[in-house]
C-alpha cells in the first residue's frame, strides 16, 4: 500500500472509533476477519500453538495474542497503545435548562484537552449505554451520526480581550447547544431510546462522550499531512495492529495491547496499570501447560514497545522543543526518552529497537523533553508496574497533541507498521541487558 491508501484506511479506522468503545470493537473487527478466536476473561481457554486469540475488559481494553508454533524457549513480544482521546464527558443528569428556551448538555472534561478547539464545530455523541431488557441488563453501542451539537464561542464584542489570553470556565464556558426550545428536558434520554429502539425507562447509565464530527482529510499541495481527530493515539493502535497481524514469529508469542484510560492516568481495572496484560499473559502460560518458573524466566527475556505518539517540532515554535532532540514529520518514528524514567527507554531498549528498524530501512527519530520542561508518563512505565519487561517508548511525530484536531505527516503511518511488522517477525532473543540475538 502506498501512502495515500494507507492514511485512507487510518482515516476509517479513526471514523469508526469515536469512543474507547468503539475502538475496542475496531479492533476486534480487525481481527475476526483475520481469524483470531476470542476468549472472554470469564471462560475457560483452550490455546493451541501458531494460533491466534484476543480478550477484552470492559469492552474498552483489548489484548490480542499469537503464539508461534515452537515454544521450547518462549518470550512474550508486546506493543501497548491505547483507546481513549480526550474529550468531554456527559453528566449522568445530562440537561441544563436555560437561559429561556436554551437547553444545553451537563458535561466535564476527560483528559487534559486544548479546550479552544471544541468550539464553533459541529459535534455528536458516543459511547455505551446500559440497557435493562427483562431480567438481564445489558450494554449496547451507541453513536449518532449526526452533527447534533455545538459549542458556541461568545462574540468578540462581548469579549475584547479574548485574542489577549482567556481562561475557559468549563462549567460555564463549555457546555454544548442542543436546542432552542425544540426539546425540552427529558428529550435527551428519549433520543438516546430512540436511536438504540427501547424504551426510556429501560435505560439504567450511559457512558457517552462529545465526538468532533470534523472529517478526516489528507492536505497539503504535495498531500504531506494529515489530519483527524483522536490521532493521539488511535494512529499508534492502528500501526500496532496492523503490523502484529501481518507478522509471524515462531519462536515467540506477539501480544498486542490496546489499553483505556490512558488520558486519565490507566489507574482503572482496564487501564495499563491494572493486572489486566499481568493475568493474560499468566493464563497464557497456564494454557501451554507451563509453570511459575517458566513465566518468569519468559518475562526475564520479554519486550515491550510502547506506543504512544511524539510531539514534532512546532512550525512557529521551535523553541519549544530540545534543539537537537527533536522530531519532525515524515521522518520516520520517534524514540522518546527521559532521564526521569517518564518513558522506559534505556540505552538497551534504544540500541534493540534502532537495530530492528535500521534492518527493516525504516529511519528513526529521537526525542527529549527540554530540561526545563516536565514529561508526562505514558503506557511503558505504568504497564511495567504489573510486568515488569524491558522497554522501548515510541510514537509518531504529530502537532496539536490534545486538539480535537490533530495533524501527523503521511508517511510515517508506514514507517511505524514497517518497523513493528520487523519487530513482530524478528525472535528477539534477550539476555538479561547485556546482549540480543535476532533470529
Amino acid at each position: 500500500m502506498n501512502n495515500i491508501e494507507i492514511s485512507n484506511e487510518l482515516m476509517d479506522f479513526i471514523q469508526s472509533s469515536p469512543s474507547m468503545f468503539h475502538s475496542v470493537k475496531t479492533v476486534r473487527d480487525y481481527l475476526e476477519q483475520a481469524g483470531f478466536t476470542y476468549l472472554p476473561e470469564g471462560k475457560p481457554w483452550h490455546l493451541e500453538k501458531g494460533e491466534g486469540y484476543y480478550t477484552i475488559r470492559n469492552h474498552s481494553s483489548i489484548i490480542a495474542f499469537k503464539l508461534g508454533s515452537v515454544l521450547d524457549d518462549y518470550h512474550f513480544q508486546m506493543t501497548a497503545a491505547h483507546s481513549d482521546s480526550p474529550t468531554y464527558k456527559i453528566k449522568s443528569v445530562p440537561e441544563l435548562e436555560g437561559p429561556n428556551e436554551y437547553l444545553r448538555l451537563d458535561v466535564e472534561a476527560y483528559g487534559g484537552m486544548i479546550d479552544s478547539t471544541w468550539f464553533d464545530r459541529p459535534l455528536t455523541i458516543a459511547g455505551r449505554v446500559l440497557v435493562q431488557e427483562g431480567n438481564k441488563i445489558e450494554s449496547r453501542l451507541l453513536y449518532i451520526d449526526k452533527d447534533l451539537l455545538l459549542i458556541p464561542n461568545v462574540a468578540i464584542h462581548f469579549n475584547r480581550n479574548i485574542n489577549d489570553g482567556y481562561k475557559y470556565n468549563r462549567q460555564v464556558d463549555l457546555c454544548p447547544l442542543f436546542s432552542t426550545g425544540e426539546l425540552k428536558k427529558g428529550d435527551f434520554d428519549k433520543m438516546v431510546a430512540d436511536e438504540l429502539g427501547v424504551e426510556v425507562e429501560q435505560i439504567l447509565a450511559k457512558d457517552l462522550f462529545l465526538v468532533n464530527r470534523q472529517k478526516p482529510v489528507i492536505w497539503g499541495y504535495k498531500n504531506e499531512f494529515v489530519s483527524t481527530p483522536k490521532l493521539d493515539d488511535l494512529q499508534c493502535a492502528f500501526v500496532s495492529l496492523k503490523a502484529f497481524i501481518e507478522s509471524e514469529n515462531k519462536h515467540a508469542i506477539n501480544v498486542c495491547c490496546v489499553f483505556d484510560n490512558e488520558e486519565v492516568g490507566s489507574n482503572t481495572k482496564q487501564g495499563a496499570m491494572s493486572t489486566f496484560l499481568y493475568d493474560t499473559l499468566q493464563r497464557i502460560n497456564l494454557g501451554l501447560g507451563k509453570d511459575a518458573e517458566d513465566y518468569y524466566q519468559a518475562i526475564s527475556k520479554s519486550f515491550l514497545v510502547s506506543c504512544d505518539n511524539a510531539h514534532a517540532v512546532h512550525p512557529n515554535h521551535p523553541e519549544k522543543t530540545d534543539a537537537v532532540n527533536c522530531s519532525m514529520m515524515n521522518k520516520g518514528p520517534v524514540i522518546k526518552e527521559s532521564a526521569n524514567q517518564k518513558y522506559t527507554t534505556d540505552a538497551f531498549s534504544r540500541a534493540l529497537f534502532t537495530c530492528i528498524c535500521k534492518e527493516a530501512g525504516v529511519p528513526v527519530q529521537t526525542f527529549a523533553n527540554r530540561s526545563d520542561v516536565v514529561g508526562g508518563s505514558t503506557l511503558g512505565n505504568l504497564s511495567n508496574t504489573q510486568v515488569s519487561v524491558h522497554a522501548v517508548d515510541i510514537g509518531l511525530p504529530q502537532l496539536a497533541m490534545h486538539s480535537s484536531y490533530e495533524t501527523a505527516g503521511i508517511k510515517d503511518t508506514g514507517y511505524a507498521i514497517e518497523a513493528l511488522k520487523a519487530y513482530f517477525g524478528t525472535n528477539v532473543e534477550i539476555d538479561e541487558a547485556q546482549k540480543v540475538v535476532f533470529e
